[in-house]
């Protein structure tokens, strides 16, 4: 993976770079996450495209400029992204608050877009779970210990959870505006209107995947994607938890690049 630097409007976005096909595929992470989180998957995609994935601004180690993280500023950036990169086509892998960006931006302009993989999309859930409050007490107190809880609560017990991916997010809660940008994104969440009122604007064909044992959003909250977007296909990952991207990447690689390659 090469990690490379651009500017968007005026703020340094840094994002991972691997494969040099012509077909793309773009990765967004979720609330609190970095580039880092797709680390087991993009081995498995970059040989037959090329994989883009950003660290959001206001996380990992993009710039985190004073602002509103509302969804419309997020909106702005990934549009801008794609622009800056020089990106006409795509194929686009959404998780939790990532899965509810590109959900977001597909509602109001897919034109760039061919097909769209939402993984545990947050937008549809108003309500709170005991592990997504967990990873945010991690996120504003960060530490080892605060953040093993969260990373196991999010994962499930019995899944080992490796070290780097405790650090990482400690280190990257601790940079400076990192909790600013991470609250200020949860409030703007909390105070948005439900997505499941733009799904119907969808019409790309779509890949649904949840974790059967996602205890951050829970899988009941597929429904409203599934029954609203019109060409719409589900998948559930049995034994997995929030990120089965990282649970099971082998099962989650194999379901997206049957659907990639399918002419559907």
């Amino acid at each position: 993976m090469n990690e490379k630097f651009v500017k968007i409007d005026g703020n340094k976005i840094r994002y991972l770079e691997s494969g040099n096909s012509n077909k793309i595929i773009i990765l967004v992470h979720g609330l609190g996450a970095s580039a880092q989180r797709w680390e087991h998957v993009i081995p498995l995609f970059n040989n037959d495209y090329r994989v883009i994935v950003p660290d959001l601004i206001g996380f990992g180690y993009s710039d985190k400029p004073s602002v509103d993280y509302t969804l419309e500023f997020f909106l702005q950036f990934f549009s801008n992204f794609l622009q800056k990169l020089g990106i006409k086509k795509s194929n686009i892998i959404g998780s939790s608050l990532g899965g509810q960006i590109v959900t977001e931006y597909c509602a109001t302009d897919e034109t760039e877009v061919e097909k769209l993989i939402l993984v545990s999309p947050s937008g549809a859930m108003k309500m709170t779970t005991p592990a997504l409050d967990a990873y945010i007490m991690a996120a504003l107190y960060p530490s080892r210990d605060a953040a093993k809880n969260a990373f196991q609560m999010m994962a499930g017990p019995g899944k080992k959870i490796e070290r780097h991916i405790i650090d990482g997010f400690v280190e990257r809660m601790s940079l400076p505006n990192a909790k600013m940008a991470f609250m200020s994104t949860l409030l703007s969440l909390k105070n948005a209107e439900l997505i499941t009122n733009k799904l119907t604007k969808i019409s790309v064909p779509t890949l649904i995947i949840w974790g059967e044992r996602d205890p951050v959003i829970p899988i009941k909250y597929a429904d409203s994607f599934v029954s609203a977007i019109k060409d719409c296909r589900f998948y559930r990952i049995d034994g997995s938890g929030h990120t089965p991207y990282v649970d099971n990447p082998k099962e989650f690689y194999e379901l997206v690049r049957g659907f990639l390659t399918n002419n559907r």
